[in-house]
């Protein structure tokens, strides 16, 4: 594989939109296997000219995958890194190489401690280098790409600032290695792996724009759907030093590789029918119509024909004849969408529905990655499902106890000590080891097992106030997760066989799961992937013919409407219910660990979000409601 295998792979159609060569993807481990194999090329064709290969590297949650892959290939004897040199783009100050959340730990753990790389020919920014010797330190590590001919492939990620290095906006082009001062939002994103924004290094070491600008190629990566409006202002927008990832349209031999959920923002992405012919399937058609009726704030029974050929649409206006039958048409699918009846409506005419009558009271699996992602995400839908009579079932899949302060288990483990005698001693050290934690250490067991419990029983407070047996609420605490560090196990075997068991043991009419993939850490990915494996491996029994799976959405995103299949309408008394659920969830109030770039508290999030959807529907002219829940069908 080499750099054109993109090209033939890839989706890349050159518009009048778009700067920079990008690739989209599916999936970003197949991507990052194809970007794997090119560096592995690359070292390869050195090799055979007897050169050194020079790589810059990046690090961050990006490019671990491609790690993985020069890995795997090394360990398979298909790949030597005996040739290879790198320079890693960036480092935090003051940080210590042997800190966890050092990139020389990050870089190690995922690369170099694998493959069979010459030590001295590994350069990461010191982040102990004495103030006064920075500037000269900086020069140096200049001097040495220089002196071993430049970078012949520089590996990116990027920030929501649209940093590339540690490169934050206002950053000039000329700009060479040097200490730079992190912007606010970069420390915001940096917060789960330090334990708080608090713990952040508000300083980092880092390579200049015009460093990764002499690069041969720069591949930059970039996954999921926070990272789509930087990719589009990056890719799209003008060359501006308030974005720094814009200097990249300058570079005449630069790609950028994106999954959907990043490149999502993208014009010939998200509005194609502005780019050129479209071919209009139905899916096209409710994500074109419902757009314009937002674009030009009309509801869509009073869209015309002007509208649709003033926006790009005049392809589709005639292959279906008029403005008028479009609108009826969209006006109808939308409509549908809309049921007070989340588990099907008995003895009702369901043609119309977006769920089956029958069975009447059905078996219901909700899974959730979290220990509240059930009540914040689907709390009044939940409720719903209880209170028309349904079998429901809860199924925590992890613990959540890395997202419990050590204040929060502190006040717990000094209750728990001084209420139970006889067993003070093993309070005694928990208390002990949360009071001299240190920022690198990882919680012990038993600080786990108490930061669980307290997630556990806020979680049946939650079930008991909606009305769920605690019999029909199971944590699946599922290894993947326990490890104690933000950084989690890969999925494994044993992550799916619990799963399996469960649906088995249900066999349930319904299956709703977190399609959520924005959440900050990438519990919410991996809970998904074990869930739609399980299924991968059931859909064969005869009960799963029975079983609809629903999608739906946290506390980060929410779906598009044109993504809705089915719309629950919450009435003022049941967004209160909703949010009292939520509020049981007392260790994740206040003070949220993993909140990502949103500042609000979850049950705020979760009632705005959901206040949003109805005002969606509202101004496209159907109902007025309170609040509306979104989820969105997966078919196997």
């Amino acid at each position: 594989m080499n750099k054109i295998t993109f090209k033939e792979v890839g989706k890349f159609e050159e518009t009048r939109f778009e700067k920079i060569h990008n690739e989209v993807f599916e999936d970003a481990a197949h991507a990052s296997k194809l970007v794997a194999h090119e560096i592995a090329d690359l070292i390869k064709q050195k090799q055979g000219m007897g050169e050194q290969c020079v790589l810059g590297l990046a690090t961050g949650s990006s490019p671990i995958k491609v790690y993985e892959e020069l890995v795997n290939m090394h360990k398979e004897g298909l790949l030597s890194f005996r040739n290879v040199v790198t320079f890693n783009l960036d480092e935090y100050y003051p940080m210590q190489p042997e800190n966890r959340q050092s990139y020389y730990h990050f870089m190690h753990q995922h690369l170099f401690d694998h493959v069979d790389i010459n030590p001295e020919n590994i350069n990461i920014p010191d982040g102990e280098v004495p103030v006064e010797e920075l500037h000269q330190y900086c020069i140096d590590y200049e001097m040495k790409i220089k002196h071993c001919g430049g970078l012949d492939l520089q590996l990116l990620g990027i920030g929501r600032t649209g940093h590339i290095g540690f490169n934050e906006p206002g950053s000039h082009y000329n700009s060479g290695t040097r200490i730079i001062t992190l912007d606010h939002i970069t420390r915001v994103d940096a917060a789960s792996d330090f334990n708080g924004i608090e713990n952040v290094p508000k300083k980092a070491i880092t390579m200049g724009i015009s460093t990764i600008m002499k690069a041969k190629r720069i591949i930059m990566l970039a996954w999921g759907h926070k990272k789509s409006d930087i990719i589009k202002e990056t890719i799209e927008g003008e060359i501006t030093s308030e974005v720094p990832a814009t200097y990249l349209q300058r570079h005449k031999n630069t790609v950028v590789i994106l999954d959907n959920e990043a490149a999502s923002e993208l014009t010939r992405i998200k509005t194609p029918w502005l780019v050129g012919q479209c071919v209009w399937t139905e899916e096209l058609k409710r994500k074109a119509i419902t757009w314009l009726s937002q674009e030009v704030n009309k509801p869509l029974l009073k869209l015309t024909d002007k509208d649709y050929n003033d926006h790009g649409m005049s392809g589709l206006l005639a292959l279906e004849g008029s403005a008028y039958d479009l609108n009826i048409k969209m006006f109808n699918v939308l409509q549908h969408t809309i049921t007070g009846w989340p588990g099907g409506k008995p003895n009702a005419d369901d043609s119309k529905r977006p769920e089956r009558a029958n069975p009447a009271q059905k078996r219901v699996i909700i899974f959730s990655p979290h220990p509240d992602d059930d009540v914040i995400s689907m709390g009044g839908t939940f409720s719903r499902l209880v209170d028309q009579g349904h079998e429901v079932h809860v199924a925590y899949q992890t613990s959540g106890n890395i997202a419990v302060t050590d204040e929060e288990a502190l006040k717990f483990a000094e209750v728990a000590k001084e209420m139970i005698s006889g067993n003070e001693e093993a309070f005694h050290q928990v208390v002990t080891s949360i009071r001299n934690k240190r920022l690198k250490d990882t919680d012990s067991p038993q600080v786990r097992k108490i930061k669980g419990l307290i997630r556990r029983m806020e979680s049946y407070g939650a079930t008991r106030y909606i009305g769920l047996k605690d019999c029909n609420v199971r944590f699946l605490d599922l290894p993947f997760y326990e490890t104690g560090k933000i950084k989690k196990k890969p999925v494994g075997k044993k992550d799916v066989q619990v799963v399996i068991d469960l649906i088995r043991e249900i066999q349930p009419h319904q299956i709703y799961a977190a399609g959520d993939l924005a959440d900050p850490h990438g519990t919410h990915k991996l809970c998904l992937d074990v869930v739609m494996e399980a299924i991968v491996q059931l859909k064969k029994e005869s009960f799963m013919d029975d079983c609809w799976v629903w999608l739906y959405r946290g506390a980060w995103h929410e779906w598009d409407i044109s993504e809705i299949d089915m719309a629950v309408p919450l009435s003022p008394d049941e967004v209160n219910r909703k949010t009292n659920a939520i509020l049981f969830h007392q260790s994740q109030k206040d003070k949220v660990m993993f909140q990502g770039e949103d500042s609000r508290e979850f049950w705020v999030r979760a009632q705005e979000r959901n206040r949003a959807t109805a005002r969606l529907y509202d101004a496209m002219g159907l109902a007025d409601y309170e609040a509306i829940e979104a989820f969105k069908r997966y078919y196997f």
